[in-house]
């Protein structure tokens, strides 16, 4: 998919922000869902979704709602480095598919990294056990509540 185009509601992620497919929930608010990438490319990768817009990727997102945006992620990749207690956390963002985007609802990565631990191929490696999901989404909940 191009940058440009129509809004398609059917995206896995805007099903999930209805209620209407599963997730390994982190923590949500009124604009934002955090839940578990369920193809992680290492431990305690989670993506920050915002809610109530129809925005293919940053591109898209009103501007007005930037700062919000990236404030939850600064506040999801603290409570990873808390809980998780990488070597180094990755923040990431496609557009586009040339770019690596594969769900066309703006998303953005946060990505734990362990120096002695290679990191998955995005979207195309191995899906979690959702058990281990479940622990380390409680683990980075817990987090952001201390």
């Amino acid at each position: 998919m191009s940058l440009s185009g129509s809004y398609d509601a059917s995206n896995i992620f805007a099903k999930i922000l209805r209620g209407e497919a599963p997730c390994v929930k982190v923590w949500e608010d009124a604009d934002t869902v955090v839940f578990m990438d369920i193809f992680p490319q290492t431990q305690g990768h989670c993506l920050v979704v915002p809610r109530d817009v129809e925005a293919r990727n940053l591109l898209d997102l009103p501007a007005d709602r930037l700062n919000g945006l990236f404030g939850r992620v600064q506040k999801t990749a603290r409570a990873v480095v808390s809980a998780l207690n990488p070597d180094g956390v990755i923040i990431t963002q496609f557009n586009g598919a040339p770019a690596g985007q594969t769900v066309f609802h703006l998303h953005v990565h946060v990505i734990p990294r362990y120096e002695n631990l290679p990191l998955q191929p995005h979207h195309q490696g191995k899906m979690a056990d959702m058990d281990a999901l479940s622990s380390q989404a409680a683990r980075i909940r817990s987090a952001m509540e201390a």
